[in-house]
């Protein structure tokens, strides 16, 4: 069951608004400009959320490669401001120059909620299936379970592979669609209001730059509420509380 908490916050009209901060996500890193850089910047994102999410006693279950669920008390609460674009500088190790490398990648938090407010049409999807990888032999799965969907109408295209029945991987491909269209939806009513609420840490979009993790100076920027934090290596290792307790402090 999903558990929820009412929580206020001021409005851009300066009315005292209810919202809604359920106890389920999804964690979606995607990497970025950057090349190979990009994707291994990506998995270091993913692994530093799943070691966070591990400490605060939250489970976590994979969906496909750098994307995964979690469930615990405050967990969207504590991690919402993390979507959008985090970008690292660094010297690569094939960099025989030691020119300093930019890449980045995404990172999306999706809210799980109980009683959505989307419709979705039968006739707006594309499901696909196909077999699920594994590592050879008796662990590769020989039938179809793996799921894909495609909402031709926004053309958003998710997977999941982790359960081992079709059925199964089909519902949670259409919970992780569901929330990929809100937080669509949140970002359009986002953008309207960007302008003039006052209490906003940026517009919830992940093609917002929001922090940069400069390894050669060991420091961790946010650049919408312009700190710092030190310690690179400790933070990936999902060290991640001085962070997020930063960004609570001003909401």
């Amino acid at each position: 069951m999903i558990l929820a908490e009412m929580d206020k916050i001021l409005g851009s009209d300066g009315v005292i608004e209810n919202e809604e901060f359920p106890n389920e996500i999804i964690i979606e890193v995607r990497a970025g400009a950057g090349g190979d850089e990009a994707s291994l910047f990506a998995k270091k994102l993913a692994e530093m959320y799943m070691f966070y999410a591990r400490k605060q006693g939250w489970a976590v279950e994979k969906i496909d490669d750098f994307f995964f669920q979690v469930r615990g008390r405050d967990c969207y609460k504590k991690l919402r401001f993390e979507t959008g674009v985090h970008r690292v500088q660094r010297v690569p190790s094939t960099e025989k120059m030691g020119r300093i490398h930019t890449s980045t990648a995404s990172v999306a938090i999706l809210p799980i909620r109980k009683d959505s407010t989307i419709e979705i049409k039968p006739t707006d999807l594309e499901i696909e299936t196909s077999r699920s990888g594994g590592a050879g032999g008796q662990n590769v799965n020989k039938v179809e379970t793996a799921v894909r969907i495609i909402h031709k109408p926004t053309g958003i295209d998710v997977r999941s592979t982790a359960e081992r029945s079709q059925l199964k991987n089909k519902e949670k491909a259409m919970s992780i669609l569901t929330a990929k269209l809100e937080k669509l939806k949140e970002e359009e009513e986002a953008a309207k209001y960007s302008a003039t609420r006052k209490t906003q840490i940026g517009t919830a979009d992940r093609s917002e730059k929001i922090r940069t993790y400069n390894i050669l100076q060991d420091r961790v920027t946010d650049h919408r509420v312009k700190k710092s934090w030190h310690n690179i290596e400790k933070i990936m290792q999902g060290n991640l509380d001085p962070i997020i307790d930063g960004m609570q402090e001003i909401t």
